[in-house]
């Protein structure tokens, strides 16, 4: 997660999102799949880290309390699609 742009850092989470998602569904019907299960907590936990990385930079990508911020700082930040 060395220096990304604010775009990229957005690209790459939603990318891991994806996969995240569609592994989660695949695990729904496959549960013994091991390799699906270890391929899932990869990607999960690297989403995690973006997300952070994210946030570190840019402020908080959710509200409602599930990104830990102050609210001065996260109302008078430029908004995503700024």
């Amino acid at each position: 997660m060395s220096e990304m742009t604010q775009s990229e850092l957005l690209r790459a989470i939603s990318e891991y999102q994806f996969v995240a998602v569609e592994l989660n569904l695949y695990l729904d019907t496959h549960p013994g799949d091991e390799a699906a299960r270890a391929d899932y907590l990869f990607y999960s936990e690297q989403l995690r880290e973006l997300i952070r990385a994210y946030e570190a930079q840019f402020g908080p990508l959710m509200n409602f309390g599930h990104s830990p911020t102050d609210v001065g700082d996260y109302v008078t930040s430029e908004w995503p699609w700024e």
